[in-house]
């Protein structure tokens, strides 16, 4: 997963548990683009196979966010679960209502804006405007999220935008892995790559600075980069892989990935995230046997990511 990703979209997971709680669903406005309707069955990316002698791991990329009412199947994935031993998937973020209520209660500071103020108080001038622009798109209430710390109420923007072109960073693509490993009588591994305490550490050590360039990255997407995501999400539902790395991401989100990159916390849980996948990949490669995983596909893609780095250590990689 791309740094911003690691951060953002973990904020976002949050997000999409406590709208029962902070939030109320508006009306939105008619669509401000074409919404991306994507039906019947489309074979997804191709694999990436990484071998050492006779043991290999396939590697399936997952996406997020993809399409609404999506319906995915992959003939490979299929045929390679036949000769499979076991499937690696990661564990689910869960998190329920008593933990909810629990985080609001005892880590309010990090999640909301505390001391009376609100966001409006704590974004720069700049960036909270162009929050008021775009939230007036989502919502008729001009108060929505102000009780939010910035990177929070950005993420709540975010999937405001996303809901109305039909996209969703809820679609998990390993469950639908776990359903057809059943199929196959194949050996489910859930890999844990972060919990709910490793993302509030995370947001507890991001300094301010870092935090406002990561909700101007979010901003930008949805101000201007919402086409590419629709974009992005099309190449990976037709398994174009050329294409999804030739949209390439706005500055901001470059800078936003430099930002967390020069601190500790965030940074730590992006590197164990990259750190714990290889670590699982390299131990079925030693133990033999035939291996599916399915992990982030920008964490495969991205510069000095999973695959670079297997490539390094002298494993096969073959693209799909």
């Amino acid at each position: 997963m791309r740094a911003p990703a690691a951060i953002v979209i973990a904020a976002s997971l949050l997000t999409a548990c406590l709208p029962p709680i902070a939030c109320r669903a508006d009306q939105v406005p008619p669509p401000v683009m074409d919404e991306l309707v994507v039906t019947g069955e489309r074979t997804g990316p191709g694999m990436w196979r990484v071998r050492r002698g006779a043991a290999q791991v396939w590697i399936l990329g997952s996406m997020s966010p993809l399409p609404k009412g999506i319906t995915w199947r992959s003939k490979q994935v299929e045929q390679v679960l036949d000769v499979t031993n076991q499937v690696l998937v990661q564990k689910p973020f869960e998190i329920g209502i008593a933990r909810i209520l629990w985080l609001l209660i005892t880590e309010r500071s990090v999640l909301m804006v505390t001391g009376g103020k609100r966001l409006k108080d704590v974004l720069p001038p700049d960036l909270h405007a162009r929050f008021a622009t775009q939230r007036a798109k989502y919502t008729n209430d001009p108060n929505k999220w102000e009780r939010f710390r910035p990177l929070i109420a950005a993420a709540f923007l975010q999937q405001a935008a996303f809901h109305q072109v039909g996209l969703s960073t809820r679609l998990d693509l390993g469950a639908a892995m776990r359903t057809l490993a059943k199929k196959h009588h194949a050996r489910v591994e859930e890999i844990k790559i972060a919990g709910v305490s490793d993302v509030m550490e995370a947001l507890k050590t991001l300094p301010p600075a870092t935090e406002n360039a990561c909700v101007a990255a979010s901003l930008v997407t949805v101000e201007s980069d919402l086409p590419r995501l629709v974009d992005r999400a099309q190449a990976w539902a037709s398994g174009n892989v050329e294409r999804i790395e030739k949209l390439r991401e706005p500055a901001e989100v470059d800078a936003c990935r430099a930002a967390l990159d020069a601190g500790a916390g965030a940074a730590d849980l992006i590197a164990r995230m990259r750190r714990t996948w290889l670590s699982a990949i390299e131990t079925h490669l030693q133990s033999g046997g035939v291996t599916v995983a399915v992990m982030n596909i920008d964490m495969l893609l991205e510069p000095g990511g999973v695959l670079d780095q297997l490539r390094a250590k002298g494993y096969d990689v073959d693209t799909p």
